[in-house]
C-alpha cells in the first residue's frame, strides 16, 4: 500500500510540473544596419564607433558598444520602460577626427508574458527616431517591432561620406 501511494505521489508531482519552457536567448534589442546612400551595405573598415547612453537617473554613461570597427550592423540594447532612448554615436575615424552625434529613440513599451516561472520581457513598437548630422546624414526605422527576433533590421543608418 505504501508504494501505491509513493507511486501516486511521485506521478502527481512529475504532473505538476510546467511544460512551459522560458526562451533561452530571451534579450530584446535593436539591430542597426549600415547603409550607403546608394541602399546597398555599408561598413566601418578603419573607423571605430562607440554608443553610450546615460543612466536612468542621469548620474552616470553606459558604453553599449565600444570602439567597433569591421561591422555592417551592431545591435545595441534598449531600455525597458523609458519612453525615449537617448543614444550617443561617438565615431573616429583615422586622422584623428572625432564625431559626435545624438539618436533618439522613441517608442511605446509593453510586457510580454510567457509563464510565472519565466522571467519578466518587455517588447516595444518603435515611434520615431532622430539624429543631429554631424557625422549621420539619416537613420530610418526599417522594422518597428522589437522583441527576441535577433534577425529583425530595426534601423538603418546613413554615415555621410567618410573618406
Amino acid at each position: 500500500m505504501r508504494k501505491i501511494i509513493g507511486f501516486i505521489f511521485t506521478i502527481m508531482v512529475i504532473g505538476a510540473c510546467t511544460s512551459i519552457d522560458c526562451p533561452v536567448q530571451n534579450k530584446v534589442s535593436t539591430i542597426y544596419y549600415l547603409k550607403k546612400a546608394n541602399g546597398s551595405t555599408d561598413t566601418l573598415t578603419v573607423d571605430t564607433l562607440t554608443i553610450m547612453t546615460k543612466t536612468i537617473d542621469k548620474g552616470d554613461t553606459v558604453t553599449l558598444l565600444n570602439s567597433t570597427t569591421g561591422v555592417t550592423y551592431f545591435d545595441v540594447s534598449i531600455s525597458y520602460t523609458q519612453p525615449e532612448d537617448v543614444l550617443y554615436f561617438i565615431l573616429c575615424d583615422t586622422l584623428g577626427n572625432t564625431y559626435r552625434d545624438t539618436v533618439r529613440v522613441e517608442k511605446e513599451n509593453y510586457q510580454h508574458f510567457e509563464s510565472v516561472d519565466c522571467q519578466p520581457a518587455y517588447f516595444h513598437h518603435l515611434t520615431n527616431v532622430s539624429t543631429t548630422h554631424h557625422i549621420i546624414d539619416s537613420i530610418v526605422i526599417s522594422k518597428s517591432t522589437v522583441n527576441y527576433d535577433d534577425k529583425n533590421e530595426h534601423f538603418h543608418i546613413y554615415f555621410k561620406a567618410r573618406y
